[in-house]
């Protein structure tokens, strides 16, 4: 299984002061060093972390992967136009929220989304779509011409009581045996850390993780070569499958 480390909170850190550190890019150099199939980035409307001079500069150095996580505001659809990164990732996004509050609503705004995802895939960007685990949904993405899909893990990793546990993964599961069915590239992420990676690296259809907060924050304690290559210990499938 890959590991798509997003590095929003290394600029996180660095915009508290505004600064010029902590770097990003050294991060992703750091990160993909360390075993990082991808570098995630999501470059926010209001600028809150990631900034378009980081974009520009990742897109130079990066040498894995490149995923770009967008709404659809006209700067920021410019910015990946001009850019051209490996993959966008389409989210949902409120100037309000600490992080990204849910799924993407593609069933209930298919023609604009299929009009961006046209866009972006004349440019030869791998298109995704951040969804919540619903065949709905799921029905859309494949309507609007997305190659893959994100399934939002947030439920999942919030819930607290066993039972809560499961009935949010058995809708995950479902969801991606659902999509791989109707030929989506799988992917997954949202609150993911070292104690609830686990039980989702099981999922076969999922074939990459994109997980953030969790790392950085534990790259604050023990360094990011550490922090990454310690993820991606926690996800090598029982059958030696990366």
């Amino acid at each position: 299984m890959k590991l798509g480390v997003n590095i929003d909170h290394v600029a996180t850190i660095r915009e508290a002061r505004k600064t010029n550190e902590p770097d990003p890019v050294f991060a992703a150099y750091l990160a993909e060093i360390s075993g990082a199939d991808g570098i995630t980035i999501h470059l926010r409307e209001d600028r809150r972390h990631i900034q378009d001079r980081d974009v520009a500069f990742l897109r130079d150095t990066v040498v894995t992967r490149l995923n770009l996580e967008m709404a659809q505001a006209q700067d920021v659809v410019d910015a990946a136009l001009r850019i051209v990164p490996d993959q966008a990732t389409l989210v949902p996004e409120k100037r309000e929220e600490v992080t990204t509050e849910g799924g993407l609503d593609v069933a209930g705004n298919k023609k604009n989304i299929a009009a961006l995802v046209e866009k972006l895939k004349d440019k030869g960007i791998v298109v995704s779509l951040f969804i919540e685990p619903e065949d709905g949904q799921i029905d859309a993405s494949v309507e609007v011409g997305a190659d893959a899909i994100e399934i939002h893990t947030g439920q999942y990793a919030n819930a607290k009581t066993a039972g809560a546990v499961e009935k949010t993964l058995t809708r995950i599961i479902e969801a991606t045996k659902y999509a791989h069915g109707r030929g989506l590239i799988v992917y997954a992420g949202h609150g993911l850390t070292y104690h609830n990676v686990g039980a989702v690296v099981k999922i076969p259809e999922i074939v990459e993780l994109n997980i953030g907060h969790s790392i950085i924050s534990r790259a604050v304690m023990v360094g990011m070569e550490r922090a990454v290559r310690e993820m991606k210990a926690l996800m090598k499938r029982k059958d030696g499958e990366d």
